[in-house]
């Protein structure tokens, strides 16, 4: 299914380019513009620094987070329904869709850090680093894909998926350490920001990418348990979608 989307980008790239429009504005716009006025306290670090890894975690909830879609279109076109008759256990599925969705996602992550290395962020040269950056977002966006996998066997149509999407997409963003850091939110904000697993792929990608202090063994575990949690309860729900 990750060949299957690597063919995909391959053949038709512009979805590609468009969805790299939006992090791009973020950095450009409101990195550049919040870096001049000090605006948001980041200590030591420039705060378009500390934005780009926040934006490269964005951008995957982006793709991740109405993935279900093609769930519900393979439903429509008959495929789901061909695929859940083969041998292969639905938790396969879902994670072989998962990570798809998390190979979309690192395509479009190297736009943005040529962009912001273009800009001046002080990236890692580190390979075993970048290494770590593959895994944490293949993790986060198999997360938010199975949730939107969950939602889609829940919401059964296209039209409803795209209006929970929308709803949720951004309170998780600004529920999350992307943008400032979590002591400047209020206390009701930080209880929301300690169970969002983006915050926890934001905090990852800093430590990862500009060395920021972090908490990676931490990071790790939470998003691979919600990667595991996200893979069971969307191939709990997966059959509804073709009964």
């Amino acid at each position: 299914m990750c060949i299957v989307e690597l063919q995909k980008m391959r053949h038709d790239r512009t979805e590609l380019y468009t969805r790299a429009i939006q992090p791009a504005l973020w950095l450009l716009i409101f990195g550049e513009t919040f870096s001049r006025i000090r605006a948001i306290p980041t200590g030591k670090v420039p705060y378009l620094d500390y934005l780009a890894p926040g934006i490269l975690a964005q951008s995957a909830l982006f793709i991740a987070i109405f993935y279900g879609i093609q769930i519900i279109w393979e439903r429509d076109a008959g495929v789901l329904a061909k695929l859940l008759v083969t041998p292969t256990p639905r938790a396969a599925l879902v994670t072989g869709k998962a990570f798809a969705a998390g190979v979309r996602s690192l395509a479009q992550a190297v736009a943005i850090l040529v962009l912001s290395a273009l800009l001046g962020v002080a990236l890692t040269l580190n390979p075993l680093r970048w290494l770590g950056v593959v895994v944490i977002v293949m993790l986060g966006t198999a997360f938010f894909s199975c949730l939107s996998m969950t939602i889609a066997g829940l919401a059964m149509s296209r039209d409803r998926l795209m209006g929970i999407g929308q709803a949720i997409t951004m309170p998780l963003f600004f529920g999350s350490n992307a943008l400032y850091p979590v002591g400047l939110m209020p206390g009701w904000l930080q209880a929301i920001s300690h169970v969002n697993p983006l915050s926890y792929e934001v905090d990852a990608l800093r430590n990862l990418l500009i060395g920021t202090p972090g908490h990676l063994p931490l990071d790790l575990g939470v998003l691979v348990v919600a990667a595991i949690a996200g893979i069971a309860a969307a191939s709990a729900l997966l059959g509804r979608l073709v009964r």
